[in-house]
């Protein structure tokens, strides 16, 4: 007789696959962008464009997949802005999307800062067995 063994995890998948580094490293790409792009002739400008809003369109997703896939409601209420603080940061990944001050991809590097904070500190108090 097949038998299915109930499987108790904290996340959707076991801890261990989440990791906001994956938004940062993405984040660093169009920071990276923008610091170049005006030195860039226009073909390389175009490119780079196109580029960086890909990167920003990846950062988004990597927020997503945090914000939906592994905080849970007893991360809200220890960190009520927690939502508040995924929103500002997706809506930041657009702003550089269509922004090529490098400002923007600062303002993008601090918001994930905050969110990795709130990340690692969940991790600690998280049973991963």
């Amino acid at each position: 007789m097949f038998r299915i063994k109930p499987v108790y995890a904290h996340c959707d998948l076991p801890c261990g696959v989440y990791d906001p580094a994956q938004a940062r490293i993405e984040a660093q790409s169009v920071l990276a962008i923008q610091e170049k792009y005006e030195g860039l002739d226009a073909d390389n400008k175009t490119r780079a464009i196109i580029i960086k809003e890909q990167r920003a369109e990846l950062v988004k997703h990597h927020l997503w997949v945090l914000w939906t896939d592994y905080f849970k409601p007893e991360h809200l209420g220890k960190y009520p802005d927690l939502h508040d603080k995924f929103w500002k940061a997706t809506k930041q990944a657009g702003e550089c999307k269509h922004h090529n001050e490098p400002v923007e991809g600062k303002k993008l590097l601090e918001m994930i800062d905050e969110i990795a904070e709130i990340f690692w500190a969940t991790k600690k108090t998280v049973n991963h067995t």
